[in-house]
Protein backbone atom coordinates (compact mmCIF):
# COMPACT_ATOMS: atom_id res chain seq x y z
CA UNK A 1 0.00 0.00 0.00
CA UNK A 2 1.23 3.47 -0.83
CA UNK A 3 0.39 6.27 1.54
CA UNK A 4 1.04 9.98 1.13
CA UNK A 5 0.52 12.24 4.14
CA UNK A 6 0.43 16.02 3.78
CA UNK A 7 1.21 17.89 6.99
CA UNK A 8 2.25 21.21 8.46
CA UNK A 9 5.97 21.58 9.08
CA UNK A 10 7.46 23.95 11.66
CA UNK A 11 10.98 23.50 10.31
CA UNK A 12 10.13 25.04 6.93
CA UNK A 13 9.24 28.68 6.25
CA UNK A 14 5.64 29.47 5.33
CA UNK A 15 5.04 28.49 1.72
CA UNK A 16 7.87 25.97 1.36
CA UNK A 17 6.97 22.44 0.29
CA UNK A 18 9.19 19.38 0.59
CA UNK A 19 8.58 15.77 -0.31
CA UNK A 20 10.11 13.12 1.91
CA UNK A 21 9.98 9.34 1.97
CA UNK A 22 9.82 7.97 5.49
CA UNK A 23 11.32 9.35 8.67
CA UNK A 24 10.43 10.01 12.26
CA UNK A 25 7.60 12.08 13.67
CA UNK A 26 9.79 15.01 14.76
CA UNK A 27 7.44 15.62 17.70
CA UNK A 28 4.47 16.14 15.36
CA UNK A 29 1.46 14.60 17.12
CA UNK A 30 -0.39 13.88 13.88
CA UNK A 31 2.58 12.02 12.40
CA UNK A 32 3.07 10.21 15.68
CA UNK A 33 -0.53 8.92 15.56
CA UNK A 34 -0.24 7.91 11.88
CA UNK A 35 3.05 6.11 12.52
CA UNK A 36 1.53 4.23 15.45
CA UNK A 37 -1.53 3.17 13.40
CA UNK A 38 0.64 2.04 10.47
CA UNK A 39 3.17 0.29 12.68
CA UNK A 40 6.08 2.32 11.33
CA UNK A 41 7.14 5.54 9.69
CA UNK A 42 7.73 4.37 6.13
CA UNK A 43 5.27 6.52 4.21
CA UNK A 44 5.69 9.52 1.94
CA UNK A 45 5.17 13.00 3.36
CA UNK A 46 4.35 16.30 1.72
CA UNK A 47 5.70 18.79 4.24
CA UNK A 48 3.99 22.20 4.03
CA UNK A 49 5.97 24.92 5.77
CA UNK A 50 4.25 27.03 8.41
CA UNK A 51 7.36 28.52 10.04
CA UNK A 52 8.43 28.35 13.68
CA UNK A 53 7.62 30.79 16.49
CA UNK A 54 11.29 30.84 17.52
CA UNK A 55 10.58 29.61 21.04
CA UNK A 56 9.81 25.95 21.77
CA UNK A 57 7.45 26.96 24.59
CA UNK A 58 5.22 28.75 22.05
CA UNK A 59 4.91 25.88 19.55
CA UNK A 60 1.54 24.52 20.77
CA UNK A 61 -0.22 27.88 20.61
CA UNK A 62 1.55 28.72 17.33
CA UNK A 63 0.33 25.64 15.46
CA UNK A 64 -3.22 26.06 16.77
CA UNK A 65 -3.56 29.75 15.92
CA UNK A 66 -4.95 31.18 12.70
CA UNK A 67 -2.06 32.20 10.44
CA UNK A 68 -1.71 35.90 9.62
CA UNK A 69 -3.06 36.75 6.15
CA UNK A 70 0.34 37.07 4.44
CA UNK A 71 1.52 33.72 5.82
CA UNK A 72 -1.80 32.05 4.98
CA UNK A 73 -1.49 33.17 1.36
CA UNK A 74 1.96 31.57 1.17
CA UNK A 75 0.63 28.38 2.75
CA UNK A 76 -2.35 28.29 0.37
CA UNK A 77 -0.01 28.70 -2.60
CA UNK A 78 2.16 25.88 -1.26
CA UNK A 79 -0.85 23.58 -0.94
CA UNK A 80 -1.91 24.37 -4.51
CA UNK A 81 1.65 23.71 -5.73
CA UNK A 82 1.79 20.41 -3.82
CA UNK A 83 -1.58 19.31 -5.20
CA UNK A 84 -0.34 19.82 -8.75
CA UNK A 85 2.22 17.04 -8.18
CA UNK A 86 -0.04 14.39 -6.64
CA UNK A 87 -0.50 12.51 -9.91
CA UNK A 88 3.27 12.44 -10.52
CA UNK A 89 3.82 11.08 -7.00
CA UNK A 90 1.20 8.36 -7.54
CA UNK A 91 2.86 7.47 -10.85
CA UNK A 92 6.15 6.93 -9.02
CA UNK A 93 7.95 10.05 -10.22
CA UNK A 94 9.17 10.79 -6.70
CA UNK A 95 12.58 12.20 -7.66
CA UNK A 96 11.08 14.47 -10.34
CA UNK A 97 8.64 15.91 -7.80
CA UNK A 98 11.32 16.31 -5.14
CA UNK A 99 13.52 18.21 -7.58
CA UNK A 100 10.68 20.50 -8.65
CA UNK A 101 9.37 21.23 -5.15
CA UNK A 102 12.76 21.64 -3.54
CA UNK A 103 13.94 24.03 -6.28
CA UNK A 104 11.07 26.45 -5.63
CA UNK A 105 12.21 29.42 -3.54
CA UNK A 106 9.81 31.09 -1.12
Amino acid sequence: EAILVAHDELDLPPGAVRLKDGGGDGGHNGLKAITEKLGGGHYARLRIGIGHPGNAAQVASYVLRRAPTAEQELIDDAITRAQSYIEDIVLGQFQKVMNALHAHQV
